[in-house]
C-alpha cells in the first residue's frame, strides 16, 4: 500500500479528468482525492496498490479528451482509515 501526491500539468480541466478519476479510481479500490487549482493544473493524493495506482494513471494518459504533458509525484505517508475516493471543490 501507497501513497502519493501527484499535480497534473496539460488539458486537464475542463475535460472531465476528476469525474474520470474519482470513477476509475472507486473502480479499482483506490482512495484519496482529486481537485482543480486554479494555475490550470489538477492536483491528486491517491492510495492503494502501486500496480493499481499505475492502471489509473495509464487510463487518464490514454483518454481521448486528457492530455498531461507533465506530472509531479511525491510518496506520502499512508492514511490507515481512507475508505473512498472523492472529488474536492
Amino acid at each position: 500500500m501507497i501513497r502519493r501526491h501527484i499535480v497534473f500539468h496539460g488539458r486537464v480541466q475542463g475535460v472531465g479528468f476528476r469525474y474520470r478519476s474519482a470513477m476509475m479510481a472507486n473502480e479499482l479500490g483506490l482512495t484519496g482525492w482529486v481537485r482543480n487549482q486554479c494555475d490550470g493544473t489538477v492536483e491528486m493524493e491517491v492510495q492503494g496498490k502501486s500496480l493499481l495506482i499505475s492502471r489509473l494513471i495509464h487510463e487518464l494518459k490514454n483518454d481521448r479528451y486528457i492530455e498531461i504533458t507533465d506530472m509531479e509525484c511525491e510518496a506520502l505517508p499512508v492514511k490507515e482509515h481512507e475508505v473512498r475516493f472523492r472529488t474536492s471543490y
